[in-house]
């Protein structure tokens, strides 16, 4: 391992709080989105991971790559996948990795570790582009207090009951839907 991917590593142990198999899938991804010709020049805040989980690889991609929820370049969309969509707000380049491999039951956590580390990104993810658009940059809302408690609430998140604007806690959700 390189004195870079070294710091990688370490970097993302910090930040995470420990090693494990997940993060070292993170650290791949990262490893292959840097290899990328160009998502791997993507200036500050222009790269946009999309996560498919909520993982312990996410928060190497934050750590490294600067995506964060706060900064609106790293979406959530749930999947229960080990895949992550990058993509360039300039350039319009994107990517999209999944991991192709999965832990044999007679390997250790540390020899599947090892595995996750030694393996050849080829190998390690399936690359492809996203089946989905970019996701639009962030926006500021305006906040509106809820009629009901009172609290502030990004205006897209209300909703309208009984002729009230209501947050999410406080709208009784109706359940007769099929």
């Amino acid at each position: 391992m390189d004195q870079s991917a070294s710091d990688r590593l370490n970097r993302a142990v910090t930040f995470h709080g420990h090693l494990c198999p997940g993060l070292v899938i993170g650290l791949r991804a990262v490893e292959a989105v840097m290899a990328h010709p160009v998502l791997g020049q993507a200036a500050y805040g222009k790269l946009v991971c999309v996560t498919e989980n909520d993982a312990c690889g996410v928060d190497a991609i934050q750590s490294l790559l600067g995506c964060s929820a706060g900064k609106g370049n790293l979406v959530a969309r749930p999947r229960g996948k080990h895949a992550y969509s990058f993509f360039d707000r300039e350039s319009g380049a994107s990517l999209r990795l999944c991991l192709q491999v999965n832990k044999s039951e007679q390997a250790s956590r540390d020899e599947w570790q090892q595995t996750l580390m030694d393996m050849p990104l080829e190998k390690l993810f399936s690359a492809a582009a996203p089946d989905y658009e970019i996701p639009e940059a962030p926006r500021i809302f305006s906040t509106i207090a809820c009629e009901v408690c009172g609290e502030g609430v990004a205006e897209p998140m209300l909703r309208l009951e009984d002729g009230k604007k209501v947050c999410l806690d406080c709208q009784h959700t109706y359940h007769r839907r099929w």
